[in-house]
């Protein structure tokens, strides 16, 4: 399986970035590309709308806040994509 990996340094305390975007559904608050996130399954599904309004179905596999951290998993998407798998993790910098 393929794997990849990225980070940014954000002049903020990790504290203040996961209040941001820690939430399961909080993408439209932060990233331009997603307007709208809708919460179904007691919140452990969000689908997601693009700016053309397809949808992209993802499902919550684990939340950590107190390690700020989630990860998640693409069930439906208007792209090609088999077995995704992703985690959000925000450390202080130097962690």
């Amino acid at each position: 399986m393929a794997t990849a990996s990225a980070h940014i340094e954000i002049p903020a305390s990790a504290e203040r970035v996961w209040q941001l975007i820690g939430g399961f559904d909080s993408l439209p608050d932060w990233l331009p590309y997603i307007p709208k996130s809708e919460l179904s399954e007691g919140g452990r599904v969000r689908t997601l709308a693009n700016p053309s309004g397809d949808a992209i179905v993802e499902r919550l596999l684990s939340f950590d806040d107190a390690g700020r951290s989630y990860s998640y998993a693409i069930l439906s998407a208007p792209f090609p994509v088999v077995g995704y798998r992703s985690t959000l993790r925000v450390v202080e910098n130097g962690d």
